[in-house]
């Protein structure tokens, strides 16, 4: 076996290869994470993401903006007149993850791998409910489509907790009570491996200071359903609770991150 044949074997198998005089060296590096969104809210502002769904159908424009920039954070008010297009639920939601200006926002495609760290502020006056409580979605861009993933605050057997699904096959990623949680930030670190049919992945930590007080991971599940995957955050929530949860609300978040596994 030639010199160079050896060397390239030597590092298609991960191995070091031999160095020697006059020929390239091969050496085979491991996936790492590398920061590919770092958006400020104080500079930055509302042209951190895609797209803005701030009162779509005009329900309450007394009260505009409905999501804006507030300092180091990102707020999201909800009233209990506001009203969606579907004039069954609300919505105030921000999409996506742009650096700069333009089409120049990341695109989360089949057989990548990406990582959303923040930071969360949920109000006590922000509850789980018997309805959907959706405060971060994975959705295909445009109309019509369902959710692929889901972070939901949901009422479970009268307890309010916070959950992580994998929608379109309704798997239960983790699940944790949400009263704690409450009224202090707590750290999210989110990690979805896009993949059609059993080719995707997800990890889910939430950590309240330096206590992680969930880590939950799922493999061998779909992650995509067409084009391509986009976050989404913001209050998303169905009017027909019949827990009485439905209160004027907000959520705050902040030390957004983005990473590509590469």
């Amino acid at each position: 076996m030639s010199t160079t044949r050896r060397s390239l074997l030597g590092a298609a198998l991960g191995g070091a290869a031999a160095v020697t005089v006059g020929q390239p060296t091969f050496t085979a590096h491991a996936a790492s994470w590398q920061l590919k969104w770092s958006p400020s809210a104080s500079s930055d502002g509302l042209g951190a993401f895609e797209t803005i769904e701030d009162d779509r159908a005009d329900s309450h424009t007394s009260a505009a903006p409905h999501i804006y920039a507030t300092g180091s954070n990102w707020r999201f008010n909800m009233h209990t007149v506001d009203r969606d297009t579907s004039t069954d639920r609300q919505r105030h939601e921000v999409t996506g993850l742009r650096n700069g200006s333009g089409s120049n926002f990341l695109k989360w495609t089949e057989g990548q791998t990406w990582r959303i760290t923040y930071s969360m502020y949920i109000p006590s006056s922000l509850k789980a409910t018997t309805g959907f409580t959706h405060i971060m979605q994975m959705k295909q861009p445009g109309t019509g489509s369902s959710p692929v993933v889901v972070q939901s605050l949901r009422r479970v057997n009268g307890v309010q907790t916070i959950e992580l699904k994998q929608f379109t096959d309704d798997i239960l990623i983790g699940r944790t009570e949400l009263d704690p949680l409450h009224d202090r930030w707590i750290d999210v670190d989110f990690q979805i491996k896009v993949g059609n049919g059993s080719a995707g992945s997800l990890r889910w930590i939430l950590k309240n200071g330096s206590t992680t007080v969930i880590d939950k991971s799922r493999t061998g599940i779909d992650t995509f359903l067409a084009d391509r995957v986009r976050p989404k955050w913001g209050i998303y929530r169905s009017l027909g609770d019949t827990s009485g949860s439905l209160q004027n609300c907000y959520l705050l978040l902040s030390n957004m991150r983005g990473y590509q596994l590469v």
